[in-house]
């Protein structure tokens, strides 16, 4: 470690693989001080604006807000707090568009400004030395501080290290090109970084806190060493210009020589890194209780009227710096537009969120500005043509090599992008993807134009939310697993309970009491007597049932007898009237058969005697005698005509009294039909058949 810094003072320094010189366009802001803006009607704060777990709602819709006051709480030390940067009313929390390469919508909380920029009531810290370690770490948390150079992971988290620490490096590199935002937040407040990096050496105590700076920045250095002229501790370095310097990886080999290997963390080898805004932000947080709710931004670009830094709050749409830094109106409108494949419609020109090189392009106004934004690139079809052609002009890969020798991360980038073509996570895993920082240089090398980053980006988004797959399917098993055991082991514990309670009744049922009996055969004598009782009730129930059945037998026997001669007079009865009726018949057809007899014998003595008249008439007018002829044909023909109308109505006579003798005979069947039906009636109680 003293090799280290008599390395550091003598301006000596390591080299990193790889790395590029771009043109350097700062010279657009570097000479303008940081401007303060008015502030805007509306803000859009995401929930979530680091790497972790968002907080949990701590307002509701219609509630008036103060600046400074927590919006979200922590339940989770992966959760960071938001804050309110101005006072106003919440207008609404819902899914807004976010600040992501995927243009994806996330849950925000809307802020309609009242433009008073009411604070909440603060305690300012006059001297944060009497301070706990405890109590900055809560102010750090409780502040919402996430790193602010890119990854934005948790500060609270980073600083809360018991390990030993030999290097504090504090990393004002800012190696992309356009963007000055740290550097003239060390030009303008260096007094309160030093203050900054002062909290985190009384938190980490490491030996030895590097401030790695590039050389092109002479304003920014001028103003650190000034601010830590008095600190023998803090080493103000000056570094050679060269991209990326300002990784993480690449400037702990620059300082210290040191390679972090692939998924370790630099903790491992002693070192913690901090952006130079981050110490800005925790000692604001500290000492004069602001959380963070701003940051300085860069707005550049030859498409600005007037490009400079500005102090922008969280949640400021893009739209709205835009205009304040003189963007054309008309080109303003079209960033809401989505880029389309018809080539005969010009695409509208770029907005891009960070640096040429590790940015994204923005398509929508209302895209906000987070704790991990420090630019804004507004470029010109001339400075960057690129940008402005909507087709791709990406072709088939040369394998030139020039991607792996620019790489920082010594990856080889070309086969990275093959797997990544072709989906093949293990491969990627294998090729180490996740060292590599997206820092562009890859892609800037490419003589085929291929967007290296994107796949890269694409595949690590995938990657990600397979491990967040596996690790829910793990957690779900492991609670599943969980709750067999704890199912088992209240079943033992039950059991074993029984058990107990078991072998307790049975000492209680063998213990003598003073007569020398018992329990248990106390129990024995009683489960005896109610056995004998139930053998006692159950003979009696036996008995009275065999008594009821001969009851009934009996019963039945005499229903059944008073059935029969019921069923015997019956048919006397019928029998009786049926000889009735036939006598009946008999005596009506001799009846009848006498009186057609003598009514015939009546009329031949009646038409006899006619004819005898007839014939005394005749012979005494004409005192001729008749013949016999005549007188014997008509007495012929009377005769049959009387005997043709006794077979008639002897034959009605006969009809009407078959006709009666059925009936009296369906009337005989229906009188046993019916005794039948009560002889099949049920029994009759004995009450009953008394009455």
């Amino acid at each position: 470690m003293e090799s280290i810094i008599e390395r550091i003072n003598q301006h000596k320094f390591w080299q990193f693989h790889g790395g590029i010189h771009p043109p350097e366009q700062k010279s657009l802001t570097s000479d303008k001080p940081i401007k303060q803006l008015p502030l805007p009607k509306q803000l859009i704060l995401p929930l979530q604006q680091h790497i972790g777990r968002q907080g949990d709602l701590l307002v509701k819709v219609g509630d008036k807000v103060l600046k400074g006051q927590p919006l979200t709480q922590s339940t989770n030390t992966m959760a960071v707090p938001i804050h309110a940067p101005t006072s106003g009313v919440i207008s609404a929390i819902k899914k807004s568009v976010i600040a992501h390469p995927s243009g994806l919508s996330e849950l925000c909380i809307f802020i309609d400004v009242d433009f008073e920029d009411t604070w909440k009531p603060r305690k300012i810290c006059q001297n944060f030395t009497q301070l706990s370690h405890q109590e900055i770490i809560k102010k750090i948390a409780d502040s919402g501080i996430a790193g602010m150079g890119g990854a934005g992971f948790p500060t609270h988290i980073k600083v809360n290290i018991k390990l030993d620490i030999n290097f504090l490096i504090i990393n004002a590199a800012e190696c992309e090109p356009y963007i000055t935002a740290d550097d003239l937040l060390m030009c303008e407040q260096s007094e309160a970084i030093v203050d900054g990096i002062k909290i985190l050496d009384q938190l980490l105590n490491p030996a030895f806190i590097l401030i790695g700076i590039e050389d092109n920045k002479p304003r920014a250095i001028k103003a650190l060493q000034h601010a830590t002229k008095d600190i023998e501790k803090i080493k103000v370095c000056m570094l050679p210009t060269k991209y990326p310097t300002g990784g993480e990886k690449q400037l702990i080999k620059i300082l210290t020589g040191k390679e972090v290997k692939s998924g370790a963390l630099p903790i491992h080898s002693g070192i913690i890194v901090q952006n130079v805004a981050t110490c800005f932000a925790i000692s604001d947080a500290v000492i004069n209780d602001i959380p963070l709710i701003r940051r300085v931004v860069t707005l550049t670009g030859r498409a600005l009227n007037k490009p400079q830094n500005v102090w922008a709050l969280l949640g400021t749409p893009v739209s709205y710096l835009l205009k304040q830094t003189g963007f054309s109106s008309e080109i303003e409108t079209q960033i809401s537009t989505p880029l389309v494949s018809n080539p005969s419609i010009a695409s509208p020109p770029p907005v891009i969120m960070g640096g040429p090189l590790m940015g994204f392009s923005i398509l929508n106004e209302l895209v906000p500005i987070i704790k991990t934004s420090n630019c804004i690139l507004a470029p010109n079809k001339t400075e960057m043509p690129s940008a402005f052609d909507g087709n791709s002009k990406e072709v088939e890969c040369i394998r030139c090599g020039q991607c792996a020798d620019v790489c920082p991360s010594q990856l080889l980038p070309q086969e990275l992008q093959w797997s990544a073509k072709a989906k093949d996570h293990q491969q990627l895993t294998k090729l180490n993807l996740f060292d590599c920082i997206d820092c562009g240089a890859c892609a800037y090398v490419c003589p085929s134009q291929i967007p290296l980053v994107e796949y890269y980006r694409i595949a690590k988004a995938e990657i990600r939310q397979q491990q967040q797959l596996d690790i829910k399917s793990e957690k779900a098993k492991e609670r599943f697993e969980a709750r067999k055991f704890r199912l088992e082991k209240e079943k033992i514990v039950r059991e074993e309970k029984h058990k107990k309670a078991a072998a307790a009744r049975k000492a209680a049922m063998s213990k003598k009491s003073a007569d020398g009996s018992t329990a248990s055969s106390a129990v024995a004598a009683a489960l005896a007597r109610v056995k004998a009782k139930k053998k006692i009730n159950a003979k009696n129930t036996n008995e009275e049932i065999k008594n009821g059945n001969n009851l009934q037998v009996a019963s039945n026997e005499e229903s059944d007898e008073k059935s029969e001669v019921k069923a015997a007079i019956a048919r006397a009865k019928a029998k009786r009237l049926a000889k009735n009726n036939e006598i009946s018949e008999k005596t009506a057809t001799n009846t009848e058969e006498k009186k057609q007899t003598n009514s015939i014998d009546d009329k031949k003595y009646r038409i006899a005697l006619a004819v005898a008249k007839a014939k005394a008439k005749v012979q005494k007018e004409n005192k001729e005698p008749l013949p016999a002829s005549s007188d014997e044909n008509t007495a012929i023909a009377t005769t049959e005509t009387d005997d043709k109308k006794a077979r008639i109505a002897a034959a009605v006579a006969k009809a009407k009294a078959k006709a009666k003798a059925k009936k009296e005979q369906e009337m005989q069947e229906d009188l046993l039909t019916v005794s039948s039906n009560k002889e099949n009636l049920p029994l009759k109680s004995s009450n009953e058949e008394s009455e």
